[in-house]
């Protein structure tokens, strides 16, 4: 089986923010790209990621222009930034990417699909910050394993703790892989594309190409990129995720933390109750 057409959804992380090449993205959909066709006939590639994006994009923007491209391979991989909003509903969430992979999967593509780190554990932030983040991370991929399970997608599974705690794999700001993490990622969905039976080009090489950068370009980005990161994101979750923190340190006090796992689950239960026919159980230990 070969693949002809490579199709990319998601946010900054598949648009390939880390991993600068002459100056633009490259990223691992890239790398995977030039690994699977033939040799004398390359795979054809659409990245339709876009930094930023949330599950709405993806669904109601990216999702169709990848459907009118008919990929034979699609990569579906967002979610982190529906949890760094104060907007995060994970029903909705679950409902947008059962549809964009129904969308995707009926019109015969092959599905890509991953799990991801939660960011609050990337930012080393302090606990009751982290934690509800955690939580909703675990919520949404456990919305990721339970619909690769029913389309049957290609899965990666990037939330294990030696893929967190490998800091050569990260880009300075601690979100997204540095060109060493987009390889191990091309490298990792190209080792299970081979294993499901595709023919594919050589894997990907996995040390970095372009010079690691230091820390003087380090603090370039933390002092601009990086900066403004943290402005956007202190005016739309920042209050929102005091007042989350302020609720786990009340029932931390009271002893009766348990409770908001509680809600989570039920949350998760319900949204995954409301996918296609068949919903498996909640899963919010992954």
């Amino acid at each position: 089986m070969r693949l002809s057409r490579f199709a990319a959804l998601g946010d900054s992380l598949t648009e390939g923010v880390g991993d600068r090449v002459d100056g633009a993205w490259r990223g691992w959909a890239a790398l995977l790209a030039e690994a699977l066709g033939a040799t004398d006939e390359p795979a054809e590639f659409r990245n339709f990621a876009v930094s930023g994006a949330l599950s709405r994009d993806v669904h109601q923007t990216q999702a169709p222009a990848a459907v009118a491209y008919a990929p034979d391979l699609a990569s579906v991989i967002v979610g982190v930034n529906d949890t760094l909003r104060h907007t995060f509903d994970i029903h909705d969430l679950a409902v947008r990417l059962d549809e964009v992979c129904a969308a995707l999967s009926g019109n015969g593509s092959r599905l890509l699909t991953a799990c991801l780190p939660d960011p609050g554990a990337m930012l080393a932030l302090p606990a009751p910050l982290a934690r509800p983040l955690a939580r909703r991370q675990r919520a949404v991929n456990a919305v990721v394993h339970a619909l690769t399970e029913r389309y049957g997608a290609v899965h990666l599974h990037l939330a294990d703790v030696s893929w967190v705690d490998n800091r050569t794999l990260w880009s300075a700001d601690r979100l997204h892989p540095g060109e060493r993490g987009h390889r191990a990622i091309a490298r990792g969905f190209h080792e299970l594309l081979t294993a499901e039976g595709f023919l594919l080009g050589a894997a990907p090489g996995s040390e970095p190409e372009q010079p690691v950068p230091g820390r003087a370009a380090k603090a370039v980005w933390l002092a601009t990129a990086g900066t403004a990161w943290v402005a956007r994101r202190c005016t739309d979750l920042l209050p929102q995720l005091l007042g989350l923190a302020g609720a786990e340190v009340r029932h931390w006090a009271r002893g009766t933390s348990a409770r908001l796992d509680h809600l989570a689950e039920n949350a998760l239960s319900s949204a995954l109750a409301s996918l296609s026919p068949g919903p498996p159980l909640a899963r919010m230990g992954e």
